[in-house]
């Protein structure tokens, strides 16, 4: 599973960060998803972070 977090859409809040810090940390104002493939045991936490983000940032695959 891969993850990635759309820049121009992003509004910085740290929702994700937050709920999967094994994948998700932020760059200056934006999240980045620095973690590829994403570790088995944060799939869950990582799709509940997809699922949270308020704008739908976050694009999981996989």
């Amino acid at each position: 599973m891969n993850a990635s977090v759309d820049q121009n859409t992003c509004i910085g809040c740290e929702l994700c960060v937050q709920t999967c810090p094994e994948v998700f940390k932020m760059k200056d104002d934006k999240a980045v998803a620095f973690c590829n493939p994403v570790p088995s045991g944060a799939e869950e936490t990582c799709k509940q972070a997809a699922g949270d983000c308020p704008v739908s940032a976050i694009n999981v695959e996989g």
